[in-house]
């Protein structure tokens, strides 16, 4: 460890407690945000965030309740500062991807600043593609002292991803796949989502390259008509999902798609795999070529048909 590597290390957001971890560091993890969960030993470490809105409630009321707190330039999650200015940590590695995703940076940096933190160094990632999230990996590592841990992450990551597209290439087809990131309102998935769905085997729709999530009427994602409809929204995992999907509206506009038909709708963890951009985007990236491509990949237990 070079000499001025950090020996303790906060994580404000859930992807980078996984980069952290996945270089071999969780015993340098002291803290991390509300949403970290994985690996399982990081849920007794101290948490250091909180929303500012109500997680439980459906869908529709959390998006207007994150509009208003944005409208009204404040910042959607707090920072537990007591427990920050106890843990004195070296490194905070947070974001400045997305206000509603995580902590933001310019949140993280106000804090530092109250608390006199000034041995405390700020990692800050911004992941909108898969080559940024590889950047992702060797940011983390060179903040903490192991550049070349990154660049093993790195290759291990890269190399998943080659292996699952060099496969998915046999396809006779490339079906058309619509990932949903939102449901009220409608929003279809940017970033790296259209990367991985061509990875997997598929053409994406409505949104095809690495841009900002959408939001869409139903109209035009019935006017794109998928082949495959993968249901994810963000911070949700499959049972949640399944409540969302009980709202009578939603319900039938996605009955009514040709995929549901055909029996190509499926629900997916979206916050434990796919919009959590850290090494686990390489298992999405498997999990989406289950569903594009069954014949060549198997079945996959990782998401549900629905209707079930």
């Amino acid at each position: 460890m070079a000499e001025d590597a950090p020996a303790s290390i906060v994580s404000l957001i859930a992807s980078a407690t996984e980069i952290v971890c996945a270089l071999g560091l969780r015993d340098r993890l002291v803290g991390v945000s509300h949403e970290c969960d994985f690996p399982e030993d990081v849920k007794g470490l101290p948490v250091l965030s909180a929303p500012k809105m109500d997680p439980e409630l459906p869908g529709g009321e959390i998006d207007r309740q994150v509009r208003e707190i944005v409208a009204g330039g404040l910042s959607v999650y707090d920072i537990r500062t007591e427990e920050l200015a106890r843990l004195r940590p070296d490194l905070v590695v947070t974001q400045d991807q997305c206000e509603v995703c995580a902590v933001s940076l310019k949140d993280v940096e106000g804090a530092v600043a109250a608390l006199t933190l000034r041995a405390t160094r700020i990692c800050s990632l911004r992941p909108n593609s898969l080559e940024d999230i590889v950047e992702d990996f060797r940011r983390v590592a060179a903040a903490a002292g192991v550049p070349e841990r990154g660049e093993k992450l790195v290759r291990s990551f890269d190399d998943r991803l080659a292996r699952l597209g060099e496969k998915s290439a046999r396809a006779v087809r490339r079906p058309t796949v619509a990932c949903l990131e939102w449901l009220d309102p409608l929003m279809v998935a940017g970033g790296w989502m259209p990367e991985l769905v061509r990875i997997a085997g598929g053409e994406p729709v409505v949104v095809t390259e690495a841009e900002r999530f959408r939001k869409v009427d139903w109209e035009t994602l019935a006017g794109a008509d998928p082949d495959v409809i993968v249901v994810m929204p963000c911070g949700f995992a499959i049972d949640r999902t399944l409540e969302e999907l009980k709202d009578r509206r939603t319900g039938e506009m996605l009955r009514g798609m040709r995929a549901t038909r055909a029996g190509r709708c499926f629900v997916a963890d979206g916050s434990a795999y796919f919009n959590r951009p850290g090494p686990r985007i390489a298992d999405s990236a498997e999990i989406l070529a289950g569903l594009i491509h069954p014949g060549i990949f198997g079945e996959q237990n990782a998401a549900q048909r629905w209707p079930g």
